[in-house]
């Protein structure tokens, strides 16, 4: 039972920190809408968070993305994802840029800063942000 309780806590840690970077990406044009927090519900879910704790998972990364001043941590854990996963990842970032039908220039900045700390190359970053600039745009 501890183990599975253990595991638990590591997977929701590693959900809370992902939220506290898509949050990020939705609060740094200073418009955090209710659109992109659909959005971050529905990548947590894609990702594995159970339904029931959803919203505390996000209220966890709230305060966790107020209260840091990098993003480092929240990156470790994307980093060490299978590349999938990471793909899934800045798909909805590039969505929750995107949600209100533009890139400003400290959203482009984040992405830029992003695909170095992910180890994602340009042309897959470039490619998903064509691939969901057409959706919206």
């Amino acid at each position: 039972m501890f183990f599975k309780k253990n595991i638990k806590n590591i997977e929701n840690n590693r959900l809370i920190k992902i939220s506290a970077l898509l949050i990020h990406a939705a609060k740094i044009d200073e418009n955090y809408s209710l659109n992109e927090e659909k959005i971050i519900k529905e990548t947590l879910l894609e990702l594995g968070a159970n339904s029931e704790n959803i919203n505390e998972i996000i209220e966890d990364g709230k305060k966790i993305e107020t209260n840091s001043n990098q993003i480092l941590e929240f990156t470790k854990e994307v980093k060490n994802m299978d590349i999938d996963n990471k793909k899934k990842i800045i798909e909805s970032l590039w969505r929750i840029i995107y949600s209100n039908n533009e890139a400003d220039v400290y959203e482009t900045s984040l992405m830029r800063r992003l695909a170095g700390l992910l180890y994602v190359d340009n042309i897959t970053m470039g490619d998903i942000k064509n691939k969901i600039k057409k959706e919206y745009l």
